[in-house]
């Protein structure tokens, strides 16, 4: 459960940042956005849909996909898992209309901060063990 909290806090998170920081990142809230027919009105609200879906992505899909991607993983050293990581995030892009995510260079960038994020709230979250 934990794990779960972890991901979904540093999902948050590092799509806030990145719509800050990175160039490109576009996340904006559309008089029809909606989610399961509750109406999203503010950008806060859809950052925080969208790292909730992001964050059960990781915990969810990342883990199958790692395990049908292993022979790469071994060949790369474990830097496969990026592009991993940014294809779950081209998922997210291409399932809400809110957010907006070039394609290679501000992908990477979103996925190293959100690598970094998951690595600090893990950290934290998982200090007592």
């Amino acid at each position: 459960m934990k794990r779960l909290l972890s991901q979904i806090v540093a999902a948050i998170f590092g799509l806030w940042l990145s719509s800050l920081f990175v160039p490109g990142i576009v996340i904006r809230a559309y008089p029809s956005s909606n989610f399961f027919g509750f109406a999203l009105n503010a950008q806060w609200e859809i950052i925080l849909v969208l790292g909730i879906v992001l964050g059960l992505l990781n915990y969810f899909l990342k883990p199958l996909l790692k395990a049908l991607a292993l022979p790469l993983e071994i060949i790369t050293l474990g830097l496969f898992t990026i592009v991993i990581n940014m294809g779950l995030i081209w998922i997210l892009d291409k399932m809400f209309d809110e957010l907006y995510v070039p394609l290679f260079l501000p992908l990477l960038y979103t996925t190293l901060i959100l690598w970094a994020l998951n690595i600090v709230a893990g950290f934290f979250l998982n200090k007592n063990k």
